[in-house]
């Protein structure tokens, strides 16, 4: 399924290894990754009808989704201008 292509390692590929020490020293991000990748699955099963929602709600986990991805995009980002 095509939502596989959403996890993480995935999305910001050139920051593999960047985004586990992100998640290694930064317990917000973190969090704001375990919280990406727990939503990321709600999205995957509801797509897959393992869970069925109203596609309202499904919407609004994608939207939550995009802004957890804005959030590490930018904590990344931090952590690569630091580095």
């Amino acid at each position: 399924m095509s939502e596989h292509l959403h996890t993480l390692s995935v999305e910001f590929p050139a920051y593999r290894v960047q985004l586990r020490e992100l998640k290694a020293s930064d317990p917000h991000a973190a969090r704001l990754m375990e919280d990406y990748e727990e939503v990321n699955e709600q999205v995957l099963r509801a797509m897959e009808g393992l869970q069925p929602m109203e596609a309202l709600a499904e919407v609004d986990l994608r939207k939550k989704r995009a802004q957890l991805k804005d959030q590490i995009a930018r904590a990344l980002a931090e952590e690569v201008n630091a580095a």
